[in-house]
């Protein structure tokens, strides 16, 4: 047994030892660690070459001032100014609209309610748009409130609250600032491109006004690029005849005319016109939306729901519709 120990020893003994020489051994040879060398020539070529796109890069933006990447040029704001009251489709009026104004860039809300504070609705619905927005409120005088009973022509609505959109402009902005204001109702149908053609607006542009009216279409006659006239179902000769929705007003002119405003006595159709005639006259109207033959914009209105089974099932208090 103990033979056999001592064999095993020596065994070992002897391959260790040889393992060891011939380590030794090849510690003085030439090692290949070609492909070693090249991966690190290679990681070398790609340093020098980012290195060279960052000192060009450097290069351009000191030729620039500094001024760093080139960014989109500032577009000209747009100031929404939309009249609105409490009723049953007023919510779902509001978020049609709101959803509409969010594809428009540089786009302000001014939403101002007829009512003698702010509601609750209407705030949470603002806040919750995704929209620059300014909410404000004033109630229509009780004499020229209109009532259930009365023709939609007979007074108009949203005069007050125009006129206070008007006030706040003034207040918080400088006859220098660039802008443009556009009066949309809550019920009306908006093409995207409408809010396009208005920003390029100088003094006061116009375009066809779809569904209004009683006639398919209502808009200015243009000749020689020129606003002549109006294609207008009732009285054309006012002196702008033109639907709310069918013009925008530049907002240095809004703000350099201070006595610009809606005359909330103003006769029947004549509403526009007692805001446009102290800005404007005929021949400085600016045709938009292909000199007034494309329509981009329709008076729409949402039908006033009916609330007989409501009255037998209930009201359910705890939901805002």
């Amino acid at each position: 047994m103990r033979v056999r120990l001592k064999n095993v020893f020596v065994v070992y003994f002897l391959v260790s030892v040889t393992g060891l020489l011939y380590a030794l051994m090849q510690l003085g040879q030439p090692c290949d660690c070609s492909a070693q060398l090249r991966a690190g020539a290679e990681l070398g070529r790609a340093r020098d070459q980012r290195l060279a796109q960052l000192q060009d890069e450097l290069r351009r933006l000191q030729a620039r001032g500094g001024r760093g990447p080139a960014t989109e040029a500032p577009v000209t704001p747009i100031y929404v100014v939309t009249p609105t009251y409490t009723r049953l489709v007023q919510k779902a009026e509001l978020v049609r609209l709101s959803q509409t104004l969010l594809h428009v860039k540089g786009l302000h809300w001014i939403v101002v309610e007829d009512a003698p504070a702010r509601t609750p609705l209407v705030s949470t619905l603002l806040a919750q748009s995704g929209l620059s927005f300014t909410h404000l409120h004033v109630e229509t005088p009780p004499e020229l409130q209109r009532q259930e009973s009365d023709p939609t022509w007979l007074r108009p609505r949203g005069v007050e609250q125009r006129n206070r959109a008007l006030q706040w402009l003034r207040e918080n902005r400088q006859p220098s600032d660039p802008g443009v204001v556009y009066f949309a109702d809550d019920d009306n149908t908006y093409s995207l491109r409408l809010f396009e053609e208005m920003r390029s607006t100088r003094r006061v542009a116009v375009w066809p006004v779809g569904l209004v009216g009683g006639v398919r279409v209502e808009r200015p006659l243009v000749e020689g690029g020129r606003v002549v006239g109006f294609r207008a179902g009732w009285r054309p000769t006012r002196p702008f005849a033109l639907d709310m929705a069918g013009f925008a007003v530049a907002l240095p002119l809004l703000l350099a005319t201070p006595r610009a405003r809606f005359d909330p006595r103003a006769e029947r159709g004549f509403l526009e016109s007692s805001l446009l005639s102290a800005l404007v006259s005929l021949d400085q109207l600016e045709p938009k939306a292909d000199n007034c033959t494309k329509v981009l914009v329709w008076h729409t209105r949402t039908e006033k729901p009916k609330m007989k089974q409501e009255e037998l099932l209930g009201p359910e208090p705890n939901i805002e519709v």
